[in-house]
């Protein structure tokens, strides 16, 4: 059975309450997760009779099951554990916790894609409302993206701030440190790339381009999955896809190109 869920009557519950801290200026606000799955949730199950797969909580020593009320965080220090309470984290930097602090304003195409992470929406209290319409209208105009920091979930995070039609975006992005560098991977060279065969694929290219519209893009796959499940639910039987990836070295890349030239001029003709 499919649940189709109407968010904008429900009301959520922010993920988080503090301020915008903007120079002198708090702007008191909440934050909600912008995105929702579009997966199908699937149980795990026992495959000798379908029963759900339940996971409990157990003590190392005892061998019992420890109840959510009974666990507490902890550091190993000295082979020694030390718990941390919720109040020690917010101790531990208590500004942090409350306050998502601007510290500059960048241009957005100078943050690498690669460091975007989770997108949130952050919705003004009654008391901030002016001041977020400030800094939303400000940011636009400028053409400016505002980099800060605060505390979620007990890590500290990085983020960037923008404008979205009428609400401001928190963009959770990642620290430096946490981007793996390439050295490890064997990576082909500049110099192994044909001039004609480039200059081929960047006609393949222009031909495809497109103004880019997110709406045009869906997820087809979740779509066919459930589609192969209700054929299953009435007993059909499910033929397999002959498919097979072929891995192979390419030695006439131009070939390859000029057919995907010409099989896109008989799509457009």
């Amino acid at each position: 059975m499919i649940f189709v869920i109407d968010f904008n009557s429900i009301n959520m519950r922010p993920i988080w309450t503090g301020a915008i801290g903007f120079g002198l200026v708090n702007i008191p606000v909440k934050l909600f997760s912008a995105t929702q799955s579009s997966n199908l949730d699937l149980d795990m199950l026992d495959k000798k009779d379908l029963s759900n797969i339940r996971y409990q909580r157990v003590n190392e020593s005892t061998g019992k099951e420890v109840d959510w009320n009974d666990i507490v965080k902890g550091y190993k220090y000295n082979d020694h554990y030390v718990v941390v309470t919720p109040k020690d984290f917010e101790i531990a930097s208590a500004k942090k916790t409350k306050v998502i602090e601007i510290s500059n304003f960048v241009n957005e195409e100078e943050i690498d894609t690669i460091y975007y992470e989770t997108p949130y929406y952050l919705e003004p209290e009654k008391s901030g409302q002016r001041a977020y319409a400030l800094l939303r209208e400000a940011l636009a105009k400028t053409n400016k993206v505002g980099v800060a920091s605060f505390v979620l979930r007990n890590k500290e995070s990085l983020a960037v701030l923008k404008p979205h039609e009428d609400v401001i975006v928190l963009n959770r992005v990642r620290f430096n440190e946490e981007i793996r560098t390439i050295d490890e991977f064997n990576l082909p060279e500049k110099k192994e790339v044909k001039s004609a065969e480039l200059q081929m694929a960047v006609t393949l290219i222009n031909q495809l381009s497109t103004k880019f519209n997110m709406a045009q893009y869906k997820n087809k796959y979740s779509a066919e999955l459930l589609a192969l499940i209700k054929e299953k639910a009435k007993g059909k039987k499910i033929k397999e896809p002959q498919l097979k990836v072929v891995h192979r070295q390419t030695k006439d890349l131009m070939a390859q190109l000029k057919e995907s030239l010409e099989r896109k001029h008989k799509k457009v003709s």
